[in-house]
């Protein structure tokens, strides 16, 4: 059978030296690269994990010190590893809560910018387990009648997880599937999206899933004394958590995504204490024909009357005070006057 792809899926699986995604290492990485035109390319590699390999991990996988302590660190082979898996999509056997985070653990302490957004990712244990709750050897056994050689080696894990995941998409091509809430679908379909969207029922925001999205699609912990409650939430009422999870042992992408939502909601704070520009008040238009005008003060002619003069002691209330008339000619002096000014000044 043949998966309808739009782009590649690189179905990849790791061998480790241990589960503690936020400590243990990679020691080898096998990726199958399944292109939509069917055909596959696989790349294989042992890496130093720069750290001893516990003996319970070695006798799973079959790895040892010795066979790893010439192989590169995983940081001089991780852009090699991103190139080649480039903008595919990603598969694997309990892929999302694992192989994923385990991979950009890796990537993140190598500084390489290997980016999750905008891929598809099916989980195929997801699919067996809401379908049939088996192990990959038992799932092998029963969608491929197979026995898995050299089980536990990484490249043999992943031929059979890519040989389930098609095997499981033809059997359950017509079958119906009931969600815990009732609702009826048939979700394992020839379609990478779909299947993606199957295998990722809880939402996880870290992939450890230290925080899932609930249904309002807020970001919340799902674990501890604040599981349930949205991240935001827990920022607001004890700031000292998130100082905590970042000094704590905790998974460096489960850090990232957690710095992403501290710094989204100290940015909204900050916006939140912002004064508001004043909005100025809409002015009504101004009638000029409603607009009273002044009453006009009627006109005077005499703008203003002359003053009394100060000194009127030699002025009789019943003579006018003298005036001279505008253009009266000068008086010629005669006898007359000249009496009246020498008697005026005339000595007693």
């Amino acid at each position: 059978m043949k998966l309808n792809l739009k782009r590649p899926l690189a179905f990849f699986d790791l061998e480790t030296t241990g589960t503690n995604i936020g400590i243990d290492r990679i020691v080898e990485i096998s990726v199958i690269k399944l292109h939509p035109d069917g055909s596959e390319e696989v790349k294989t590699f042992r890496v130093n994990p720069g750290m001893p390999i516990p003996l319970e991990s070695s006798l799973v996988h079959g790895i040892y010190d010795e066979d790893i302590k010439s192989e590169p660190f995983f940081k001089e082979i991780a852009q090699s590893i991103a190139d080649f898996i480039d903008v595919s999509d990603l598969a694997g056997y309990n892929s999302n809560k694992f192989d994923i985070p385990m991979l950009m653990e890796e990537f993140l302490r190598a500084d390489i910018l290997f980016s999750l957004d905008n891929r598809h990712f099916v989980d195929v244990q997801n699919i067996f387990h809401q379908m049939e709750q088996r192990t990959l050897k038992a799932a092998y056994q029963f969608y491929c009648d197979k026995q898995i050689i050299n089980a536990h080696s990484a490249e043999a894990d992943t031929r059979a997880t890519m040989e389930v995941l098609l095997a499981q998409v033809a059997r359950y091509e017509n079958t119906e599937w009931e969600d815990k809430k009732g609702n009826r679908s048939i979700p394992v379909v020839n379609d990478v999206e779909a299947l993606h969207n199957f295998t990722n029922l809880s939402k996880p925001v870290d992939f450890a899933g230290r925080m899932v999205f609930n249904e309002d699609g807020e970001e919340t912990f799902n674990f501890g004394k604040h599981k349930g409650k949205p991240v935001e939430e827990v920022l607001r009422i004890e700031p000292s958590y998130y100082s905590w999870m970042m000094q704590g042992d905790f998974p460096l992408y489960t850090k990232r995504k957690l710095e992403e939502i501290h710094n989204r909601f100290t940015a909204k704070r900050i916006a939140e204490r912002q004064p508001k520009p004043v909005q100025p008040k809409p002015q009504a238009p101004v009638d000029v024909n409603a607009v009273e005008k002044p009453a006009e003060k009627p006109f005077k002619k005499d703008f203003q009357k002359p003053n009394p003069p100060r000194n009127n002691e030699n002025i009789r209330h019943d003579q006018k005070p003298f005036k001279k008339q505008d253009n009266e000619p000068a008086k010629p002096v005669n006898e007359d006057m000249l009496k009246m000014l020498a008697d005026k000044f005339k000595k007693g």
